[in-house]
């Protein structure tokens, strides 16, 4: 082969291999484009899904626009029975990681259709939380509005949700205020001084040995101070007992809501045979030839005690039960002197970290039921570190509602006095304030919290202990 021939080959090779690479470079190209395009495909499809429209049935045309707005950025997650799934559901990862999410989204907050209408007024609570995740950027999550463009809310549509939001809570109950200086619930004095005597009373326990105030102290913060209660025979009960201060403001009793007031939480102890062990006829039997509880009675109620008016005569005494003028209070009444820097700030970080969407109102909670561990898994946490396994008591509401979604909630407790009723959570597995403020906020608002601040929120919270009868409690 001539040195031309030679020449004309390598040519020819390299040509091929321009070629060849030319076209290795339009494939890729190619390729990339088309995955451009699917990707972009997927959240654009979003804006092409049929959606169930809920028709707005309120007057107020501000709702209407923020119904608007709920029903294109929240329903997806929130709201049962309205998730338009996207294309991508069928596969199987994606379907498990969009349920997962799903069921966690409505085990922390759920929109009916009727409050999305306004035929049902949004709960106070629920309205807070909507705030701070709007404020502080957390909803619509943002591995959410990757693939559903238009979930994402503009400044204008922020600004129209957290205005009518806050218009409303104004005058919601949600707002922290003072404990008023007059008794909000206007006791009976008759009715709560036959009720104290019964609430000291041991013989409306099966043996004579157990009141309530065993459980609920009032020289301990209206608790007992313990894990767990001890009832008759040493028995122990499965929760940590809750303080019987400000209890009225509570929107039902025990940690799982099974009571809807304070009367008919007052037969759950004597009735329980881990608690009290008795019974009304029993009761009445003791009570029957006391001299003292007839003329209370009496007076009380024209008549004789009954179980209704047993029950009635002691949650009239727990309504007496409120402890006003804490510092904090002073504070929101104007006092700027009331809270030293420190405390102040911890009031700064409390709101900022979102305590007060679940810890809101007078007495700073009770208002709602709440997951433990909206953020992260409080029960594993808890089992590794403290190695306490999964009881059924930890199923909370779930073991009065069976629903699902209620496993793990717990009525959340009120903040009054927190200082004073050591250990914390249902569980009583939180020893200190600064445990417990530590545990909440990594694992309710995703928070971890540096030293300084858990000192400045604890310092804030011991702001909050309150006056009995003129004395500050201890």
């Amino acid at each position: 082969m001539t040195e031309s021939q030679e020449a004309n080959m390598a040519d020819s090779v390299e040509d091929l291999k321009s070629g060849a690479g030319s076209r290795k470079k339009l494939i890729l190209a190619l390729l990339a484009l088309l995955g451009l395009a699917a990707g972009l495909a997927l959240p654009i499809s979003n804006y092409f899904l049929v959606r169930e429209k809920i028709e707005v049935k309120s007057d107020d045309p501000r709702f209407a626009e923020v119904s608007k707005i709920m029903q294109t950025s929240c329903v997806d997650c929130h709201t049962q029975g309205m998730t338009t799934y996207p294309l991508y559901f069928s596969l199987p990862v994606a379907k498990e990681i969009i349920q997962k999410d799903i069921k966690q989204a409505q085990s922390a907050f759920l929109l009916s259709r009727a409050q999305l209408s306004g035929a049902e007024k949004i709960g106070s609570i629920n309205l807070a939380k909507i705030a701070t995740v709007i404020g502080d950027g957390s909803m619509p999550p943002a591995k959410y509005t990757l693939l559903h463009w238009n979930a994402v809310l503009s400044a204008e549509q922020k600004q129209t949700v957290l205005a009518y939001i806050q218009e409303r809570q104004d005058d919601s109950g949600v707002a922290l205020a003072a404990i008023p200086e007059q008794n909000p619930f206007h006791p009976d004095a008759k009715k709560a001084a036959l009720g104290e005597k019964l609430y000291f009373d041991k013989r409306l326990s099966g043996d004579n040995t157990v009141s309530c105030a065993s459980c609920h102290g009032l020289d301990k913060g209206g608790c007992d101070r313990e894990v767990v209660s001890t009832g008759i025979k040493g028995r122990k009960g499965s929760v940590n007992s809750p303080t019987v201060f400000n209890s009225a403001f509570n929107f039902c009793q025990f940690w799982d809501g099974r009571a809807k007031d304070l009367a008919e939480q007052a037969a759950g102890p004597l009735n329980n045979p881990k608690e009290m062990g008795s019974n009304f006829p029993q009761v009445l039997a003791k009570l029957h030839d006391d001299a003292a509880y007839g003329a209370l009675s009496k007076a009380a109620y024209g008549g004789p005690l009954d179980q209704e008016r047993i029950k009635d005569a002691i949650a009239t005494y727990e309504k007496t039960l409120i402890t006003p003028h804490c510092a904090f209070d002073r504070y929101l009444q104007g006092d700027s002197a009331a809270l030293n820097d420190e405390q102040k700030r911890g009031y700064q970080l409390f709101m900022e970290k979102g305590c007060a969407s679940c810890h809101a109102g007078v007495a700073m909670g009770g208002m709602s039921f709440e997951k433990m561990g909206t953020s992260k898994d409080y029960f594993a946490y808890r089992e590794k570190n403290l190695h306490l396994p999964y009881t059924e008591a930890d199923n909370g509401r779930f073991n009065v509602t069976k629903d699902p979604l209620d496993k793990g909630k717990f009525k959340v407790p009120i903040l009054r006095n927190i200082e004073l009723t050591a250990p914390y959570f249902h569980d009583g597995s939180a020893k200190t304030l600064t445990e417990a403020v530590d545990v909440m906020a990594e694992y309710q608002t995703g928070s971890k919290l540096e030293p300084r601040e858990t000192e400045a929120i604890v310092a804030f919270l011991k702001t909050l202990t309150g006056e009995y009868r003129g004395k500050k409690l201890q």
